[in-house]
């Protein structure tokens, strides 16, 4: 799978998983800045995604992961973790699993 295919998929699971979240591709002069937004519940969450768990990581993308995690959510999410990581966002976001 392609990363921007699942990438489009993420973007499908999180909106029907969170209704009424804006889940937005950011689009960042920041070089390895994570690829997705997601507001929900007047918190937010930066999502980089990667097309398998043994893809490649960029420079700086672990780096700007780490920093906004410790700001508020922040994960490296691919087809394999995809699950573990939208059950952390519930938990994050004040929703039951």
């Amino acid at each position: 799978m392609k990363e921007r295919d699942f990438q489009k998929a993420l973007m499908q699971h999180l909106r029907e998983r969170f209704p009424g979240c804006i889940a937005t591709k950011v689009e960042s002069y920041i070089q390895g800045f994570p690829d997705l937004l997601l507001l929900y519940n007047k918190r937010w969450a930066l999502l980089e995604c990667k097309c398998s768990a043994n893809a490649p990581h960029q420079p700086n993308q672990d780096e700007y992961v780490r920093r906004a995690n410790e700001l508020s959510f922040s994960r490296f999410v691919y087809p394999e973790n995809e699950q573990e990581v939208l059950n952390e966002l519930e938990s994050f976001f004040g929703r039951n699993t």
